[in-house]
């Protein structure tokens, strides 16, 4: 019996002892390591998807993009949801409809089977991405909550270190296994996350769900990224195009109007007022629509124009992470002394030199030049991604957390979507279609400087767009106050 109560004890630690903060934050790196390495497993996947399933470049987007949307544009509901019936369900949920689709998703068929099981699995993420700041905050004072987004984001960077070389590895054996690998893992969330993990926080008596803002929502970004990723192969003057762009623009500023006159909001604008929490809100968009797409353009790189297969890519891309790895702890800490106001500005400059530098990059250059630009550009997100949300998510009450992770996710994942979608409007703008297609498949290997021309000077278009997107990202994040530092 003694054993019996001493591994009870071990298994499930009460919330108020000192060591429960670590296994909450156990259980949210776990979340982070599965939403990251799948992303960084798909991406490398890409080209071999497109040929085994034979998809059009738009559905090859899309197998990504949808699952940003869905997740986006759900995690203001499963925020919501979460403060109102628990951040523990809501988690395990997560886990739990992550695996199941992620099973799904390598019994596909085809692109459109792919893409609606990737909608599940936005689902899914929505809830682990919504609770995941919020249960951090939750479980740590706030005096150690920038250590413990730094450690998050670490975790992170750790995954997208492994993804990339795992997907190479993985598609070696067969695509469907980039994504049931998934399942293990979210087996293995749900049963942790529900053995750890309490309810801390409180909840509210109006449990009304803002179902016209979310469709509304749903609809508008839908149709506004759609309209961005299918412009550069069809033409800005294309039907569907201009449609997109037209139901965008009536539904978005509709959703603005809706959530400002909603009893219980989806997004509560309220929050905003805040002067901390708006500037870092707006860099946490800016920083999404800087730096999101940035994989998905080397994956192309050094699969198209170098020539490189998938497991060499994945190796390549390892820099970025390692520089994320080792600032982002780093950053936490700083911020948790000396404020996030000043740190966060510089990681967004930083990113910005590195971009910029980028577009020296031609089809032939030597590996070290990428390497190191893309490891100032980790260095830059580290500096950046924990210190911004730290001070973010120590502004607000505790029963409204939940909803402060889902607009600070749904703000980054939306500039996240909408820089994929740019990217590869960019990225295809007068590139001859059989050149894209040798591209995208990872098969250019024997094309000419020459035929590869007009893709890479698109690149380095793409990359100063995204470099001046950074700068502007620097300029708001000077917007907040001086952050006060929290004392025990």
């Amino acid at each position: 019996m003694a054993v019996l109560e001493q591994t009870r004890t071990r298994r499930r630690v009460d919330p108020d002892h000192p060591h429960y903060k670590w296994w909450a934050l156990s259980c949210t790196s776990l979340g982070m390591l599965v939403a990251t390495i799948n992303s960084g497993t798909l991406i490398i996947a890409l080209p071999d998807l497109e040929r085994s399933l034979h998809t059009s470049l738009l559905q090859l987007v899309w197998v990504i993009l949808v699952y940003m949307i869905a997740s986006t544009v759900l995690v203001l509901t499963a925020g919501r949801l979460s403060d109102l019936f628990g951040r523990k369900k809501a988690y395990v949920l997560g886990f739990a409809l992550f695996g199941a689709a992620s099973l799904g998703a390598g019994f596909s068929a085809d692109a459109t089977q792919l893409i609606l099981w990737r909608v599940v699995q936005g689902i899914g993420g929505a809830f682990l991405f919504a609770n995941a700041a919020a249960i951090v905050t939750d479980a740590f004072p706030r005096e150690q909550l920038g250590l413990a987004m730094g450690t998050n984001t670490m975790v992170a960077a750790v995954g997208l270190v492994i993804g990339p070389v795992l997907g190479g590895a993985l598609v070696a054996i067969s695509w469907p296994w980039v994504f049931w690998f998934n399942v293990p893992l979210g087996i293995a969330g749900s049963i942790w996350a529900w053995m750890n993990l309490h309810e801390l926080s409180g909840s509210e008596d109006d449990r009304t769900l803002d179902w016209l803002g979310t469709v509304t929502y749903v609809i508008g970004l839908t149709a506004l990224v759609y309209a961005i990723s299918r412009g550069g192969l069809s033409g800005w003057n294309n039907a569907l195009v201009i449609g997109g762009f037209i139901v965008a623009a009536v539904l978005l500023p509709l959703f603005v109007a809706i959530e400002l006159r909603h009893r219980a909001p989806m997004l509560d604008l309220t929050i905003f007022r805040d002067r901390l929490f708006a500037a870092a809100s707006g860099a946490a968009f800016i920083n999404g629509l800087s730096r999101f797409a940035l994989m998905f353009i080397f994956v192309f790189y050094y699969q198209g124009a170098q020539g490189d297969d998938p497991i060499t890519a994945g190796v390549k891309l390892a820099p970025m992470a390692v520089g994320m790895l080792i600032s982002s702890p780093l950053a936490g800490i700083w911020a948790d002394r000396r404020g996030s106001r000043t740190l966060a500005a510089l990681g967004m400059v930083v990113t910005a030199a590195a971009l910029a530098a980028m577009t020296t990059l031609q089809p032939h250059s030597p590996y070290w030049q990428s390497a190191l630009w893309l490891a100032i550009v980790g260095i830059g997100s580290g500096m950046f991604n924990s210190p911004n949300t730290a001070a973010m998510m120590g502004t607000v009450a505790m029963h409204r957390r939940g909803i402060a992770a889902g607009a600070r996710v749904m703000l980054q994942n939306t500039g996240a979507v909408i820089s994929i979608a740019f990217v590869m409007a960019v990225i295809t703008a007068a590139v001859p279609k059989d050149v894209l297609f040798k591209i995208f498949s990872g098969l250019a290997k024997g094309l000419s400087d020459q035929k590869l021309a007009p893709f890479i000077t698109n690149m380095h278009t793409a990359l100063w767009v995204l470099a001046a997107v950074s700068l502007t990202g620097a300029f708001v994040s000077l917007l907040r106050p001086k952050h006060v530092v929290a004392t025990a």
